[in-house]
């Protein structure tokens, strides 16, 4: 059992800035699956941003989209401002998925957000804190987490595409 589902909360139903001000309004993906992940600019994962692009271009009409949240908590790799991130994003990797407020993932200031994730368990049965960037969560269309993905399980892997397109079934 998951601690959205323990709690009976699901992880979109949290307040979250968006990365340039105001509400990031998680409300707007009720009803659509969603790939959380948690980002960095500066880290040997951050190519992941292409695979996660692309996976956002594919499924977009199908009533999918990745939302990305930036995170400086692992070794200072998510540095910059708001408008660093977001120019970054636009210029380097020609990011359109939207990404949310810098927050933390994990600790004792950890976004409730994460906190609706962190109970779920990986395919290897990791639960609990973050452990790297690009740690991603699948959010079916029912609102609650259906499944939980390593930092180094690169976004277009099978895996990955099998859960999305599943959750999109």
């Amino acid at each position: 059992m998951t601690t959205a589902e323990s709690n009976g909360a699901a992880p979109l139903d949290v307040e979250i800035g968006a990365l340039q001000g105001g509400s990031a309004d998680l409300s707007q993906y009720a009803g659509k699956a969603v790939l959380i992940v948690n980002v960095a600019s500066k880290c040997g994962l951050t190519p992941q941003y292409t695979g996660l692009e692309r996976l956002h271009e594919r499924y977009a009409e199908q009533g999918f989209t990745v939302l990305g949240v930036p995170c400086n908590q692992f070794m200072g790799q998510e540095p910059g401002s708001a408008e660093e991130i977001a120019e970054f994003c636009s210029a380097t990797y020609g990011v359109t998925f939207p990404l949310t407020e810098k927050i933390e993932v994990n600790g004792d200031n950890r976004h409730p957000l994460y906190d609706r994730l962190t109970g779920f368990a990986d395919a290897e049965g990791h639960t609990g804190d973050i452990r790297w960037n690009f740690e991603k969560f699948l959010i079916g269309r029912d609102g609650k987490v259906v499944a939980r993905f390593s930092p180094q399980t690169e976004p277009e892997a099978a895996e990955v595409v099998t859960a999305v397109e599943s959750a999109l079934a």
